[in-house]
């Protein structure tokens, strides 16, 4: 059975409400999931799973990462997770120019990390309508399948 932690950033419950339907996802495919609120999280708990998930709102106008979710994008890129599949998802406004950036910075982060990307990253915009949790249930699927296959 695969070992899935999903470490995630949530204001307004949009990213929360997606994590939880990636742990429902997961768990329907067999994996042990833990959900970790960033501000609770370490990047060297990563190590101790099989497939690594983030998930991270866009904070303004400038596309910030969320405060409470920096010193752990900061950490994560001196983590050896090499062996390890990841996955990113966040929600964010598409009045936004930069919609979704911190889902792809946490992107380019991973890969400073050794670890392989296992699926295209979701972006959902505002609260996860139908067609987002399927790409979400998608995503769980898509990790655990390339976990299967390294």
């Amino acid at each position: 059975m695969p070992s899935v932690m999903i470490v995630y950033a949530s204001l307004t419950g949009n990213t929360e409400e997606c994590a939880e339907i990636l742990v429902e996802a997961f768990q329907e495919l067999g994996a042990e999931v833990e959900l970790v609120e960033s501000v609770f999280a370490d990047p060297e708990d990563f190590k101790n799973v099989d497939i690594t998930v983030v998930g991270t709102y866009t904070y303004g106008t400038d596309a910030d990462l969320p405060d409470e979710i920096v010193d752990f994008y900061e950490e994560l890129e001196d983590v050896d997770l090499t062996g390890k599949i990841y996955g990113n998802f966040g929600s964010g406004d598409t009045f936004y120019e930069k919609y979704c950036k911190s889902v792809d910075d946490f992107d380019e982060q991973f890969e400073k990390t050794g670890a392989t990307k296992g699926a295209e990253n979701v972006k959902v915009n505002l609260n996860p309508e139908d067609e987002d949790i399927e790409n979400l249930k998608a995503l769980a699927a898509k990790l655990i399948s390339a976990h299967e296959n390294q």
